[in-house]
């Protein structure tokens, strides 16, 4: 009980805080990594979903998803940055591409999209009638016009010049235009070329981006293509680019076939998650019921978390038999917010027998910032380690319902 009053007077003691006390901090360093894997799998969606958007030409939703993801500050928060600023050129929000900008080279001094970047600054200064940046020649930008005439004019003869481009030692920003020059064509010629690169690519980033532009190229032959060079190729980030097109092409059927088959753990994964960013929930609770692999399943639990499945995750804290994964549907329930979770989260703690699986259903309610039902555990609950822990927690929680109990405790 000592132990239950002395949090609570942390809880009510204005010299204590978790930004002031390093003991206070302490305690919240497992909800944080909680918070980072979700935030992991969060930068992937909106990264994705950045993508298809600028795909589509739907800056406005590209711009918002981008920065979005740049907001988590993980592995891909420059790419982030930059496609943003992109983006917002292309709505004509100038002034708010150019500060992405600025963020991307304060944020990455290293990053290898700030020669991207530097070219999409002298396009819109230029554009504003500013000086242009005096590292930035626009050698590029009269390509890429050059390139686009042409192949709408005369694609016979732009399709040669293209390959040319791709060979050679052009910038990121060229070759990218060049395949997506490839991929809005149309023409069957156009998708033999980008098929070639997409198997035998004069480097591997070229040779990745030509499969993702294959994947928004459509049809059954670009399709099939895909499978090919998913099944012949020997490079890991090649068939992990296939995968990501089958995704953006709306492919579910290939990528449930790759996550059932599949026997490297990496690229089950992969194909895993992407069948969550696309919302595909139904064919994740099939593959579940076939799956024997507890890792595998673990990454469907993460999928399903990911494309917002909270009722087949609510379905698995009450059935699932293995308590590991069993603990790990319950974190992900969690994070879906209270709104889809706090009932079935506080049902499920009133008949649980297991006291790690309340726990965790403790530490779900706190990363949900869920005050009030801790404050009902933590009044209910008679075995006094369990009730510790939900104090504990409410100890960490600026809250009226967590400060009004710790009053009460101290009475």
């Amino acid at each position: 009980m000592t132990s239950i009053l002395v949090a609570a007077l942390l809880a009510v003691s204005p010299a204590v805080s978790p930004a002031a006390s390093p003991a206070a901090r302490g305690p919240v360093a497992p909800a944080a990594f909680l918070l980072t894997d979700a935030a992991q799998a969060t930068e992937q969606t909106l990264y994705a979903q950045g993508t298809a958007a600028l795909d589509r030409g739907e800056f406005d939703k590209a711009a918002q998803a981008f920065t979005d993801a740049a907001a988590l500050k993980g592995e891909r928060a420059d790419g982030a940055l930059y496609w943003s600023a992109y983006a917002l050129n292309k709505r004509g929000r100038r002034d708010d591409a150019l500060a992405a900008i600025t963020a991307l080279r304060n944020a990455h001094p290293k990053s290898r999209w700030l020669r991207d970047a530097r070219a999409l600054e002298a396009e819109i200064r230029q554009a504003s009638g500013q000086t242009a940046v005096p590292e930035r020649n626009g050698d590029d930008d009269l390509k890429l016009m050059a390139l686009g005439g042409l192949m709408n004019a005369d694609p016979d003869r732009a399709l040669p010049l293209v390959e040319q481009m791709l060979a050679s030692s052009q910038s990121e920003k060229v070759r990218d235009r060049a395949l997506f020059v490839l991929a809005q064509s149309g023409s069957p010629k156009a998708r033999e070329v980008l098929v070639r690169i997409a198997r035998t690519g004069p480097d591997e980033d070229t040779q990745t981006r030509a499969i993702r532009y294959l994947g928004l190229f459509g049809g059954q032959e670009s399709r099939q293509a895909l499978v090919d060079i998913y099944k012949s190729s020997q490079s890991a980030r090649a068939r992990k680019a296939v995968l990501q097109a089958f995704m953006v092409a709306g492919d579910r059927a290939r990528l449930l076939e790759v996550a059932r088959t599949e026997t490297s753990p990496e690229l089950k994964r992969e194909a895993i998650h992407l069948i969550g960013v696309s919302g595909g929930g139904d064919q994740l609770w099939q593959l579940y019921q076939q799956e024997a692999s507890v890792e595998a399943k673990g990454a469907i639990i993460n999928a399903l978390f990911v494309g917002g499945s909270a009722d087949r995750l609510a379905e698995l804290v009450q059935k699932e038999a293995d308590p590991r994964l069993r603990r790990e549907a319950i974190q992900k329930l969690g994070l879906t917010g209270a709104s889809k979770s706090a009932a079935v989260l506080k049902q499920l703690y009133g008949t649980e027998k297991d006291p790690d699986i309340k726990r965790t259903i403790i530490n779900a309610f706190f990363i949900q910032g869920n005050a009030a039902t801790l404050v009902e555990i933590a009044r209910a609950e008679q075995d006094p380690t369990l009730k510790r822990d939900a104090v504990q927690k409410l100890s960490l929680m600026r809250s009226k319902d967590a400060t009004d109990y710790m009053l009460e405790l101290l009475k």
